[in-house]
C-alpha cells in the first residue's frame, strides 16, 4: 500500500501533463491560424448608411427609425459580428459600422432586407402577364406574384405576418432527404391562424392551386406547398409549427431563418451608402495602453514571484500560458477585440493570480501546521483544500456569463463571452498547469533539500502579524455596518446631487463629416479637439480622406468652434453632413442588459444559498450592491461619464466583489464543519477572515498593479476605465470583509443565533451547529 501511493502520484502527475500539453499545442495552433478580429476602435472596420423610407402605411419619422435600428442590432448578432455600432442619424437614417466583416456587400445585403413575412391563400392562377396581371390584382388585397417556377399566382390579403412568427431554425432534414429547410414556430395566435389556413386549403382537390399556401418574404414567394393529402378539410396544420422547404443550400437556409427570426423592419431601408472607417483611437492611444498592460502584467508578476519565490515564478509561467489559453479561445469563438476588452483581458490575468494565490496560502497553513511531511504533499493538501473556493467563486462568475450572453445583447452580450473564456482559462491554468509545474518542481531532489526557496515553507509577514496579533474584527459588527452605510450614502448622494454624465453610447449626440483640402491625420483631429474643449469627441477617418466627429450634443456656437478647430488643420474645409444622432446603447438593449445583470445576481444568490446557507448569499449580494453604489456615487462626484467603458468596468466589479465574499464564506463553512464549531458565529467569522486576509491582500496587489499602470500610463478613455476598476477593487475588497461577514453575524443572529437574554457578549454566544451537508464534507 505504501509503494502505491507514489506510484498513483506519479500516474496522476503524467496525466494532467498530458492534459496540460494537449490544452497548450491546441492554443497555440489556434493562436498561429486564426487572428482575433480587433474591434472598431483599435482597427477600423466597415460603416453602410441606411436610409427608411415611408409607406402608404407607415411614415419613416424618428420613431419608426429607432424600432428599425433595434431589428438591426437583432441581425447583426445573428449574423457573428461582435462589438458593433448602430446609431440612428437625424430622423430617418441609420449608421451601422461593422468591424472586421469578411462580406461587407452581403452584411449590407442582409442588413438592408425588409424581411415582410406574410402568409397567403392561393386563389388560382392569374390569367395573362404584365399588365393583364397587375390589372387582375383586386382592391381587397389581392395581389399577383410568381411561384418558385414562375407560375403567376392569385394570392388573397395575408392572413399571416411576421409578428405571428415566435421563431425559427435552419434544418437538414436526413430522413426524407428534403435537404435544408427552415423550420417556423408560430405564436399562440398565430398558430391558430396557420391551422385555418391549411384547413380552407384542404378542402380542395390535390392538384388545385388553391390546395396552395403561399408564403411570401419581400414580395417574393419563397414558398408555395400543397397542403398535405392526409390533412382533413377544415381541420389544418396543427402544433403551431410548419416547414418552409424550396432546395435551399446551408448558407440560403441559415440567411432565411435569420431574416424571419430576425423579425421585419417596421419600414423599408435603402443602403445609401458604405464606406471604410478608420480606428476610433490613435496609433498613440493604443500603444501606450499596450505598453501600460505589459509593464502593469510585469510587475504583477514580480510581485507574485517576491511573495512565493519559486512557485511565484512556476505560477508566471503558468499565467502566461493562461493569457495563451484565452487569446486562443477569443479567435475560436470569433469575438471582436476592444481597448477596454484588451484592458479587461490584462486585468483578468491579475485576476487569475487568485486561484494560484489561493493554493499557496492553503499550501503555507499545511507546511505551518506541520502535519504535512514535505513541500509535495502540502502543495497537495493545498490545492485540494482550495478547489471548493475556487470552484464556487468561478461557477457564480460562469451564471453570470451564461446569463448576459444568452439574454442581453450588444457589447454587454460580448462582455459575458470574454468573461466566461477568462475564467474557464484561469481554472485551466490554476488547476492544471500550475500544479504540473508545482508538483513536478516540488518532487526534485535540490528542491526537497532546500523547502524555503519554494516561498510555501514560511506563512509569510501578513499571516504572522495577523497571529500574534489576534485582533477580534466582529466584536461590534453594527459599527462596521453603519460604516458601510455612511460611506454609500455620502457616494450615492452624488447622483442625487450631481446626476449622471451619461456618454454619448447613451444619449446619442451629434455626427459632423468634413471634407477638407488637406488629409488631416485623426490623431492631430483628437488632440486638437481635446484642447479646445472637447476630450469626449470621437474622430475617424472615413472614406478618401474625410473626417467624421461624433460628439454629444453641441449648441451652434460649439458645432462652429469645432468646425473651426478641423479647418487649422487641414484648410478650406467642406461640412458633408451635420446630424443629431441616436444613442448606440438604445432603449431596448439597457432593457435587455438590466433583465440579465437581475437575473445574474439572483442566480448567484440561488447558488450561493444552496452551496453555503442563505444567509451567505444574501449578504454577498447586498455587499456587492453597496459596491455597485459606491463606484456610481464616486463617478458622479468626479464628474466621470457613464458610457460603454463605465459599464464594462461595472460589470468587472460585480464578479471581482462576489469571488472575494465567496472566499471568505468557503472558510467560514470550512470552519462550521471542523473542530471549532463550538465557538460563537462571530468567533468563527472572524478567525475565517484572519485566515484569508492575506490571499485578499496579494490577490488585490496583483489587480492594483495593472490597474496602477493602466490609470498612469494609458490613453484617457482607458484611464476611466482603470480609475473605476481601482474604486471597485478596493470596495469590494473592503466589503467582502467589512460589509458582508457583519452583515451574515446580524442576520444569523436575528434568525439562528442565541436567545437575546443570554447574549451579553459575542463571545458567549451559542454555539453554531454544523448542518447535515457540512458535516458529510468533512466526513
Amino acid at each position: 500500500m505504501k509503494r502505491s501511493r507514489p506510484r498513483s502520484r506519479a500516474h496522476s502527475l503524467r496525466g494532467r501533463a498530458l492534459v496540460a500539453l494537449l490544452v497548450m499545442a491546441a492554443a497555440v495552433t489556434i493562436a498561429l491560424t486564426m487572428p482575433v478580429r480587433l474591434g472598431l476602435d483599435l482597427r477600423g472596420g466597415t460603416q453602410i448608411v441606411l436610409e427608411t423610407k415611408s409607406t402608404k402605411t407607415t411614415k419613416a419619422d424618428r420613431e419608426a427609425t429607432d424600432r428599425t435600428v433595434e431589428v438591426l442590432r437583432g441581425r447583426i448578432d445573428a449574423l457573428g459580428v461582435a462589438e458593433p455600432t448602430i446609431v440612428r442619424s437625424g430622423d430617418n437614417r441609420v449608421v451601422v459600422e461593422l468591424p472586421g466583416v469578411q462580406d461587407p456587400q452581403q452584411a449590407a445585403d442582409v442588413l438592408g432586407r425588409t424581411a415582410q413575412l406574410t402568409v397567403h391563400p392561393v386563389l388560382g392562377t392569374a390569367e395573362g402577364t404584365g399588365a393583364d396581371a397587375e390589372a387582375a390584382e383586386g382592391e381587397k388585397g389581392e395581389r399577383v406574384l410568381p411561384d418558385e417556377e414562375g407560375l403567376r399566382l392569385r394570392l388573397e390579403a395575408p392572413t399571416l405576418t411576421g409578428e405571428d412568427v415566435k421563431g425559427a431554425d435552419a434544418r437538414f432534414d436526413q430522413q426524407s432527404g428534403a435537404g435544408w429547410q427552415v423550420t417556423v414556430d408560430f405564436a399562440d395566435a398565430g398558430g391558430d391562424r396557420w391551422a385555418k389556413v391549411t384547413g380552407e386549403a384542404a378542402c380542395h382537390p390535390a392538384g388545385d392551386p388553391r390546395r396552395r399556401v403561399a408564403i411570401v418574404l419581400d414580395n417574393k414567394i419563397i414558398s408555395s406547398p400543397q397542403v398535405d393529402p392526409s390533412v382533413a378539410c377544415g381541420a389544418g396544420i396543427t402544433g403551431g409549427t410548419t416547414q418552409i422547404t424550396g432546395s435551399f443550400s446551408d448558407a440560403e437556409a441559415r440567411e432565411l431563418a435569420l431574416l424571419i427570426k430576425g423579425g421585419a423592419l417596421p419600414v423599408p431601408v435603402e443602403t445609401i451608402e458604405q464606406r471604410t472607417i478608420g480606428a476610433t483611437l490613435g496609433d498613440e492611444a493604443i500603444s501606450a495602453g499596450a505598453w501600460a498592460a505589459v509593464i502593469g502584467t510585469a510587475l504583477t508578476a514580480l510581485f507574485i514571484i517576491v511573495v512565493y519565490r519559486l512557485m511565484g515564478a512556476l505560477a508566471t509561467v503558468a499565467l502566461l500560458c493562461y493569457g495563451l489559453i484565452s487569446y486562443a479561445a477569443l479567435a475560436a469563438v470569433g469575438a471582436t477585440l476592444t481597448l477596454p476588452g484588451l484592458a479587461g483581458f490584462v486585468l483578468a490575468i491579475g485576476m487569475a493570480v487568485d486561484a494560484n494565490v489561493l493554493v499557496f496560502e492553503r499550501a503555507r497553513e499545511e507546511q505551518a501546521a506541520r502535519t504535512r511531511p514535505s513541500t509535495r504533499s502540502s502543495l497537495t493538501a493545498g490545492f485540494r483544500s482550495a478547489f471548493s473556493a475556487i470552484a464556487d467563486s468561478n461557477v457564480t462568475t460562469l451564471i453570470a456569463a451564461a446569463l448576459l450572453f444568452f439574454l442581453a445583447s450588444g457589447p454587454v452580450k460580448g462582455f459575458g463571452v470574454t468573461l466566461g473564456i477568462g475564467v474557464l482559462a484561469s481554472m485551466v491554468s490554476a488547476l492544471v498547469i500550475t500544479r504540473v509545474l508545482a508538483e513536478f518542481a516540488a518532487s526534485r531532489p535540490a528542491v526537497f533539500r532546500r523547502p524555503h526557496i519554494t516561498g510555501i515553507s514560511t506563512t509569510g509577514p501578513v499571516r504572522d502579524a495577523l497571529l500574534r496579533r489576534d485582533p477580534f474584527l466582529m466584536r461590534r459588527p453594527r459599527r462596521w455596518l453603519a460604516a458601510s452605510a455612511l460611506v454609500m450614502v455620502a457616494a450615492g448622494s452624488g447622483i442625487l446631487v450631481r446626476g449622471l454624465d451619461f456618454g454619448i453610447e447613451f444619449t446619442g449626440g451629434r455626427l459632423i463629416e468634413y471634407s477638407t483640402t488637406t488629409q488631416v491625420d485623426a490623431d492631430r483631429a483628437r488632440d486638437a479637439l481635446a484642447d479646445a474643449g472637447f476630450p469626449r469627441a470621437v474622430v475617424q477617418s472615413s472614406g478618401d480622406g474625410d473626417l467624421t466627429v461624433r460628439t454629444e450634443e453641441l449648441t451652434d456656437a460649439e458645432a462652429e468652434t469645432v468646425t473651426r478647430t478641423i479647418g487649422e488643420l487641414g484648410g478650406e474645409t467642406e461640412k458633408l453632413r451635420d446630424e443629431l444622432i441616436g444613442p448606440s446603447l438604445g432603449e431596448e438593449l439597457r432593457k435587455d442588459a438590466l433583465l440579465a445583470l437581475g437575473l445574474a445576481l439572483a442566480a448567484q444568490l440561488l447558488y450561493l444559498a444552496v452551496r453555503f446557507r442563505l444567509l451567505f448569499g444574501t449578504a454577498a449580494v447586498s455587499a456587492l450592491a453597496h459596491d455597485v453604489v459606491i463606484l456610481v456615487g464616486v463617478f458622479a462626484w468626479l464628474g466621470k461619464p457613464i458610457d460603454g467603458v463605465f459599464l464594462a468596468a461595472l460589470l468587472t466589479v460585480i464578479g471581482y466583489s462576489v469571488n472575494d465574499s465567496v472566499v471568505l464564506f468557503d472558510r467560514i463553512r470550512e470552519l462550521l464543519a471542523g473542530k471549532d464549531r463550538k465557538a460563537s458565529f462571530a468567533r468563527l467569522t472572524n478567525r475565517a477572515i484572519l485566515q484569508t486576509l492575506p490571499r485578499t491582500v496579494n490577490t488585490g496587489m496583483g489587480a492594483v498593479l495593472i490597474l496602477a499602470s493602466l490609470a498612469v500610463l494609458a490613453d484617457d478613455s482607458l484611464t476611466d476605465f482603470a480609475l473605476a476598476l481601482l474604486i471597485g477593487v478596493g470596495v469590494g475588497t473592503y466589503s467582502s470583509v467589512f460589509t458582508a461577514s457583519p452583515l451574515a453575524i446580524e442576520m444569523y443572529d436575528r434568525g439562528a443565533g442565541a436567545r437575546p437574554a443570554r447574549r451579553k457578549e459575542r463571545g458567549t454566544e451559542k454555539p453554531v451547529p454544523a448542518s447535515r451537508a457540512e458535516r458529510q464534507e468533512v466526513s
